[in-house]
């Protein structure tokens, strides 16, 4: 039985890949051992949306040889896609195996180690991508790479792909190139994964894609005989989640980061119907400058993604709305900067991500003049530290002295005190002094305060809410 040790680079969508693999690893018969044991396999998931990603994946790969000069070294994913050659050359490498090609690690692995066995020393190693068949020109790739997810490490909640590809082609991000174009998973499929994972009593879903807004738009839809793209901004989207909200035995569903541009009325008023859904919107905004965005090639305007905040706040009470932001962006000017401050001022989100831009070869904005100095990215995404923090802190607030449902999760010691903790469906973290062991449960109770700058304290009597899914309706 040989050994694997596994590791993961990025996203949510290449973490769940990974849970995949290490799946059907399993199911094959190899033993999983953590990263940082000696193991006869090592497989790195790689990122590649920043130099800095490519130079980490590098730096897991190297480390994996180092720790068994002996075991095979398996490069996967984002940074074998936009990095071809130089992994090909990579001496720290024996098995690059491109995106789309994830569900056919098993078999790919079994073919490198037979042509391995068959080589003489004389022969040398087999050829890393098996003659070129695992590492697929993305451009040419049509159909979503269907998984099958029975299990994660987490107990109570799962991460479910559901969308693949990027058509967006914004000036800073190599993703499409990386990922290819959207491709959407077939609603049966993705059916199938809930109700097995609900039925082992994971009670959460959140649903992630490379760009989640556009699941679909590469459908025929067959009622209409309309492309996919001509239907109403995240159609296909609302229609899932009505079939997910039936699913037995699953109480929330999550979306993963939306574009602006999917949230129209009738997308926001389908949602609210739907009892299961969390009021938890992450909506992508990158600058809060006109200008910047249109050098960023993000398709809308500051304008239009405030009204689409709006729209949201008429529909849910206090939803949760978090974004990503990125400062230092070639050519952004103090006025742009400040420009970016006043509207998250005016927006007050409840958490925002903050990324100091890294330059990406290959992207538009690699090469675009007025490359902003460290030094500045540094001093202007500090402003923003500070920002974040209050505007956090004041958003918490609201739910002090007001009965939350919260799913537990997992038992932590804070201060050397027992806590339970979970999140409430608007993603606020919450803990509860006790012993007795909540994972797995919804249970309703009080808010008197903080525990910590980012947790709610919550005490007193706590109630579970009746099992009618009429009686799981969001509370504000």
């Amino acid at each position: 039985m040989k050994s694997v040790a596994l590791h993961n680079l990025g996203c949510k969508v290449n973490g769940y890949e990974l849970d995949v693999m290490q799946q059907m690893l399993q199911e094959k018969g190899y033993k999983i051992v953590p990263f940082d044991e000696q193991a006869d396999i090592y497989i790195v998931n790689t990122c590649t949306v920043t130099n800095i990603a490519d130079r980490k994946s590098r730096q897991m790969l190297h480390r994996a040889r180092k720790m068994n000069p002996n075991a095979l070294v398996v490069a996967v994913g984002c940074y074998v896609q936009t990095g071809r050659e130089d992994v090909i050359k990579d001496a720290g490498v024996d098995l690059a195996v491109g995106n789309n090609r994830k569900k056919e690690l098993p078999a790919i692995l079994e073919e490198y180690l037979k042509k391995k066995d068959e080589k003489t020393s004389e022969d040398g190693a087999p050829d890393k991508t098996l003659g070129g068949t695992t590492i697929p020109d993305m451009t040419k790739e049509k159909e979503y790479e269907s998984m099958i997810l029975k299990t994660t490490a987490e107990r109570t909640r799962a991460c479910i792909k559901i969308q693949d590809g990027c058509n967006q082609f914004c000036s800073y991000c190599i993703i499409p190139y990386a990922r290819g174009r959207v491709r959407s998973r077939r609603e049966e499929d993705i059916l199938k994964e809930v109700r097995g994972l609900a039925g082992k009593g994971y009670k959460e879903i959140v649903l992630t894609g490379i760009h989640l807004s556009s699941y679909g738009v590469d459908f025929v839809a067959k009622e209409a005989g309309q492309e996919g793209s001509l239907l109403a901004p995240g159609a296909s989207l609302l229609s899932l989640l009505k079939r997910l909200q039936e699913v037995e035995g699953l109480k929330r569903i999550r979306l993963g980061s939306l574009e602006p541009r999917i949230i129209t009325e009738e997308f926001a008023q389908g949602l609210k119907e739907l009892p299961g859904f969390c009021p938890h919107f992450h909506l992508s905004l990158q600058s809060g400058c006109d200008e910047t965005l249109r050098r960023m090639n993000r398709h809308y305007t500051t304008g239009e993604y405030l009204e689409k905040v709006k729209l949201l706040r008429q529909v849910f009470k206090e939803p949760a709305i978090t974004t990503d932001v990125i400062v230092g962006f070639p050519g952004e000017t103090e006025e742009e900067f400040e420009a970016t401050v006043k509207f998250l001022e005016k927006v007050r989100f409840y958490e925002t991500h903050i990324f100091k831009y890294s330059r990406r070869n290959g992207t538009l904005a690699a090469t675009m003049e007025h490359q902003v100095p460290d030094v500045l990215k540094t001093s202007r995404s500090g402003l923003l530290f500070d920002m974040e923090r209050r505007h956090s802190r004041e958003y918490r607030s609201r739910y002090i002295d007001k009965d939350v449902e919260v799913l537990f999760e997992e038992e932590r010691r804070i201060g050397g005190v027992t806590y339970q903790t979970g999140h409430t469906r608007h993603y606020v973290k919450v803990a509860k002094q006790t012993e007795e062991n909540f994972c797995g449960r919804i249970l309703n109770g009080k808010i008197t305060g903080f525990l910590t700058d980012e947790i709610l304290l919550m005490e007193g009597e706590m109630k579970q809410p009746g099992k009618d899914k009429t009686e799981l309706k969001l509370r504000g």
